[in-house]
């Protein structure tokens, strides 16, 4: 015979509804008494009927997680962090990839999210319009990309800081011809590329270095681009000795083309990344760490919170921790540039 909580509740000496209140990661529940409702649970075969849950809360114990491109390293990282926090606390995760813009302007046509979710959590940056229509869904929004955004909990980074953080660190080597692979082509609306971009020709700016434009190029945010966007600075009347790519999956492209062109790092030409991609470290790179797990698993606690906690003031915007990882890819450029 199946278990039913009144078991569970009878076999610790406590009531229902501190079990269901412990089952459900909720507060009010000491963490010695969580273990062995916990503990009785599983030894009885105990799980929690969801849809008696809905039943009794309204909720669907669903969150909405918007993504532009699931396949691409960050994006995978944030959502599988943050589905973690999700099921630990009960709760499914209803996908939509919004890669495209015909997807994108149907998903935010329909709305096929409206009573289905309870929260939703957005991997890419709305419009206002779009941004609108979420909050026209009555439901507690997240997202780890982009800025402030009224009635939206933001986790991020200072784009902006760790960008002057890698230039600068090749300013003061002593380069003086530094290339910048970009991500202009990215997700709609993405306010990244613009900020890192922004940042970069203040650091040149504030060295008195000219912009060049011929030493910026399009690395779509992936390997194959930053290996392309490389070729191309190389080809520039007078190549880079450095090159800062806005994410280590383009610097990785990078490092390919110049193993190509059988130009040597950093002795040739120095590359700095940014992201501490988990193979980072694999190849040597030098580049701007960000929290991409935890900032997923942050987002989603942050939600959940305020599900659990409807009259508390939602958190705004919480910025996450970064740093300048020094490895192998920087040094001092020679007298002569790259031929």
């Amino acid at each position: 015979m199946t278990a039913s909580i009144n078991d569970v509740a009878q076999a610790v000496g406590v009531s229902a509804s501190t079990v269901s209140r412990a089952l459900r990661g909720r507060q009010g529940v000491s963490d010695e008494v969580r273990d062995r409702i916990a503990a009785a649970a599983a030894q009885l075969g105990y799980t929690a009927s969801r849809s008696a849950s809905s039943l009794a809360s309204g909720r669907t114990y669903t969150i909405g997680v918007l993504v532009p491109y699931v396949g691409r390293w960050f994006f995978g990282t944030v959502l599988d962090a943050a589905e973690k926090v999700f099921s630990a606390a009960g709760y499914d995760v209803l996908l939509y990839n919004l890669g495209s813009p015909e997807t994108r302007k149907r998903f935010f046509t329909r709305l096929p999210v409206r009573k289905r979710v309870d929260a939703v959590l957005s991997l890419l940056i709305p419009d206002d319009e779009e941004s609108a229509a979420l909050r026209s869904l009555g439901v507690p929004l997240a997202t780890t990309v982009g800025g402030t955004r009224p009635g939206f909990t933001v986790v991020g980074i200072d784009d902006r800081a760790g960008t002057e953080s890698a230039v600068r660190h090749l300013v003061n080597l002593g380069h003086r011809r530094i290339g910048m692979i970009s991500g202009s082509s990215g997700p709609l609306h993405w306010t990244t590329p613009i900020e890192r971009r922004n940042a970069y020709l203040d650091v040149l700016a504030d060295a008195g270095i000219e912009h060049d434009a011929a030493l910026e190029a399009d690395g779509d945010y992936t390997v194959d681009g930053g290996e392309r966007a490389m070729t191309e600075l190389l080809a520039a009347s007078r190549p880079p000795t450095a090159v800062f790519a806005q994410s280590d999956e383009m610097a990785m492209g990078a490092l390919r083309a110049l193993r190509r062109h059988r130009l040597k790092v950093p002795d040739d030409v120095s590359v700095v990344g940014f992201d501490d991609h988990e193979l980072a470290d694999v190849v040597g790179l030098t580049t701007v760490a960000q929290p991409v797990a935890e900032q997923g698993a942050e987002a989603a606690r942050l939600l959940l919170r305020q599900l659990d906690e409807p009259d508390t003031e939602p958190a705004g915007h919480v910025r996450m921790p970064i740093r300048l990882v020094l490895r192998e890819t920087t040094a001092p450029p020679r007298p002569r540039g790259p031929h």
